[in-house]
């Protein structure tokens, strides 16, 4: 008799489950358990899992009982938009850190409305353009050591460019935060372990981020953490160390040791002085942001744009025409300018392009709709739905970007002015890193590696390897 009872709260229960949206097509699995859509993140593939769903079901796919992808970039604004008021899901929770023993909240990772703007207020004006171009000459030093460190790698010897371009991005954001590179371009190597940890984060979060309560039930359960030894995350006791730093140069002034004054970590303390309102642990978890997430999906574009440069030759020919062009007509300064690069039509078309095809997050930034519901590709969604977008699959939308949105095709952007401010209100790269990091630097930077790439054609030969590295 218990056992049929059972059976039957079973049954009702996965009756429920599907019957809550059962108006919106999807996997039959998805529509009464979240376990498919965490082992589509296990095999660390859910962005290809989403584009042939979307493919299969159309611009609305149910991916678990209460939670829908949208697949149309022109509900964007609805879901991500000023005023749109969708709160994050419980998917931003597993990307909170423990720092002995306590739970750490960021403006990216809190669900707490009133501390993201407690957190932002204060600094939102350092990250304007009109602020950050001034850290311009600091990120141009970086760019030259870099430069000078992959000539080093000459005479046959493989490069894994990708890495480079990740110590690059760490140590740039070193440079604009802490006015010194972190050391790993100097060192050759992921300084503390910091990049191995990031993407241990980075995993563990896509994948339990699909299943929360089983982060709440283990990893940050209350009794856990009062019994477990006192872990801390690695990219906050190195912010927390470099901030160290910095009050230890501050303070030693005036026994030569110098920085930049008006660098982020200056600014966050400036900030901080203004309101003593302002905690202690506001300007580390400003500095957390800086490093984690701005080094992250800077250096995920950067591989993305000289990716599908080295594998369409035809496209890197005309861009080198461009480069080329701009400099004999003194158009480039020898460190290409923010300024200067704007000026490069298809330069500014290959990195769209490189954004659009590989965005910097494989999955969607979900929201919960609100009470009163919401209306999203003609569906209705009760409050308290799972939504959100895949820029992977809505940057593959044939309505917006024509045909070919499957295909690498950089002259869509340098056609009609119209239909590409339609396409560009399509795009959710711009959105995704700003979510994620604090500048577009790699423009400028990218605009600099490809000159000086040309202009030492005669020694560095590039080509793809099988196995994904970069022949220099």
């Amino acid at each position: 008799m218990a056992l049929l009872l059972g059976l039957g709260l079973l049954v009702l229960w996965l009756y429920r489950s599907w019957a809550k949206h059962r108006q919106i097509p999807g996997p039959t699995m998805a529509s009464v358990s979240n376990i498919p859509r965490l082992v589509w993140s296990w095999s660390g593939k859910p962005h290809e899992v989403q584009i042939r769903l979307h493919k299969r079901y159309g611009k609305i796919v149910r991916l678990g009982p209460n939670c829908i992808s949208i697949g149309d970039p022109r509900e964007i604004n609805k879901l991500y938009g000023t005023g749109a008021n969708m709160p994050k899901s419980d998917f931003y929770r597993v990307f909170q850190p423990i720092v002995r023993g306590h739970i750490i909240q960021g403006i990216f990772n809190t669900q707490d409305e009133a501390l993201h703007r407690a957190l932002r207020r204060p600094i939102a004006g350092i990250y304007s353009m009109t602020n950050l171009v001034e850290f311009e000459p600091y990120v141009d030093t970086t760019i030259d050591f870099f430069l000078s460190q992959l000539e080093k790698l000459q005479d046959g010897k493989v490069c894994d460019l990708g890495l480079w371009m990740q110590y690059f991005a760490f140590d740039v954001m070193g440079e604009i935060t802490f006015s010194k590179r972190l050391g790993f371009m100097d060192e050759a190597r992921d300084i503390e372990g910091i990049i191995a940890n990031t993407a241990k984060v980075s995993r563990y979060a896509s994948v339990v981020g699909q299943m929360p309560w089983i982060d709440q039930l283990w990893a940050k359960n209350h009794v856990v953490l009062y019994l477990a030894p006192k872990k801390s995350s690695a990219v906050v006791e190195f912010a927390l160390a470099r901030a160290r730093e910095r009050k230890s140069a501050e303070k030693s002034e005036k026994e030569g040791l110098e920085y930049n004054s008006r660098d982020f970590m200056s600014r966050f303390f400036d900030a901080k002085a203004k309101s003593a309102s302002i905690p202690d642990h506001y300007v580390t978890a400003w500095a957390t942001s800086n490093i984690q997430a701005g080094s992250d999906s800077t250096a995920i574009m950067l591989r993305a744009i000289l990716y599908f440069l080295l594998k369409q030759p035809a496209s890197l020919d005309k861009l080198m025409a461009e480069l080329a062009q701009a400099r004999h007509e003194g158009r480039l300064s020898d460190v290409v300018t923010w300024k200067e690069s704007r000026e490069l039509p298809y330069l500014d078309a290959c990195i769209k392009e490189a954004g659009r095809l590989h965005p910097p997050v494989g999955l969607a930034l979900e929201r919960v709709v609100p009470e009163g519901g919401a209306v999203l590709c003609g569906k209705t969604m009760a409050a308290g739905t799972v939504v959100g977008i895949n820029a992977w699959v809505a940057h593959r939308d044939e309505d917006a970007f024509g045909t070919d949105a499957h295909e690498w095709n950089p002259d869509r952007w340098l056609g009609d002015k119209d239909r590409r401010v339609a396409m560009e209100r399509c795009l959710l790269t711009m959105s995704l890193v700003n979510d994620w990091t604090i500048t577009n630097h790699w423009l400028a930077f990218q605009t600099n590696f490809q000159v000086r790439l040309r202009k030492r054609g005669s020694d560095w030969a590039v080509r793809q390897e099988a196995h994904g590295g970069v022949k220099v």
